[in-house]
């Protein structure tokens, strides 16, 4: 099963603390508006984005049909089609991708440990 890009979603309390830091760790920022209260941060292969203020648990995040710098990739699995595998296996999808669209789409699903999981596909 290929999930796409892989990063990890941190719930941040204050935006501009979260970014300094994650500088200091070598972070550079990929993409997002701090205005907004969302970043996306990379160090070499390691993708993390920060929202403060959107969501209530840190989430692991795929994004199928891009690379691990946002770039569009010409192989991958639809959104759509991954859910009708995760079904298959019998994981519980908490909110669907509409099945009856094409383009942008996403599902969530929990781990056993209540761990949030989102394939996030933008294109």
């Amino acid at each position: 099963m290929k999930l796409g890009a892989f990063s990890v979603s941190l719930n941040v309390k204050d935006i501009e603390a979260s970014k300094s830091f994650y500088e200091k760790l070598g972070f550079q920022t990929l993409g997002g508006d701090i205005t907004q209260r969302w970043l996306i941060l990379k160090n070499e292969n390691t993708v993390i984005g920060l929202f403060q203020g959107m969501f209530e648990k840190n989430i692991l995040t795929f994004n199928p049909g891009w690379d691990q710098n946002a770039k569009n990739i010409d192989s991958y699995t639809d959104v759509r089609e991954l859910q009708k595998q995760l079904k298959e296996k019998g994981i519980k999808i908490l909110t669907e991708a509409d099945e009856s669209t094409e383009g942008p789409a996403y599902l969530t699903i929990e781990d056993p440990d209540g761990n949030q999981i989102l394939l996030d596909q933008h294109r």
